[in-house]
């Protein structure tokens, strides 16, 4: 699978609304990832994103299963 990755840069809308217009056909199915441009440590913040979703993996049904594959 092939993936294209685009960057664009806008604003968050009144209630953390966010709206932008790709060169996507509509019903693609895309990922998001905002970073705020005024963070003076980007290297830290790429690293929370990236951990961030870990603690979904971290229960003892999947240890158990992992364990005794």
């Amino acid at each position: 699978m092939v993936h294209k990755a685009y960057k664009f840069e806008t604003q968050i809308l009144p209630g953390g609304k966010l709206e932008l217009t790709t060169p996507l056909p509509p019903g693609c199915r895309v990922e998001v990832l905002v970073i705020r441009e005024e963070t003076e440590d980007l290297t830290a913040d790429v690293m929370d994103m990236a951990t961030s979703s870990l603690e979904f993996w971290d229960n003892p049904i999947d240890d158990a299963e992992w364990n005794n594959a």
